[in-house]
Formats: C-alpha cells, structure tokens, sequence
C-alpha cells in the first residue's frame, strides 16, 4: 500500500508541476507555446485554460488525498 501511494505521490506530483507552469500567470506562461495565449487574448478566459483549472484541481485534490494516506499509513 506504501508502495502504491507514494508511486502515485510522484506521478501527480510531477503532474502538478507541468499543470502549474502551463497556467498563464501575470506576464506569460508556458501555455502561450500552445497557443493559449492567442485565445485568451481575445476575451476573458478560454475553454482551454477553464478545463486546465480543473485539471489542476483534481491533481491538486489527489496529491493532497494522497499525502494524507500516507502520513497516516507510515503513522502506525
């Protein structure tokens, strides 16, 4: 169980990273390679970056579930 949480722990971790760095922040974000910039310039936020704000959350929702479990399996 150790052992399939914490493979889970660096997946979405690395997950996360990559979603992070694809938001668009104040200046520009890595998403402007794909694209994204050019959508999002033409009027508030686009599909693209709404559907990358819940993907970052589900990822977020995960790591955290999973840090959780295993703090509280290595407790015992």
């Amino acid at each position: 169980m150790v052992t399939a949480l914490s493979i889970v722990l660096v997946i979405t971790s690395v997950l996360m990273i990559l979603l992070v760095l694809l938001h668009k922040g104040k200046g520009s974000g890595l998403s402007d390679l794909f694209g994204g910039g050019i959508s999002s310039n033409y009027g508030g936020s686009s599909v693209v970056e709404r559907n990358l704000d819940r993907i970052t959350i589900v990822t977020g929702g995960v790591w955290f579930a999973a840090v959780v479990a295993l703090g509280l399996i290595l407790k015992k």
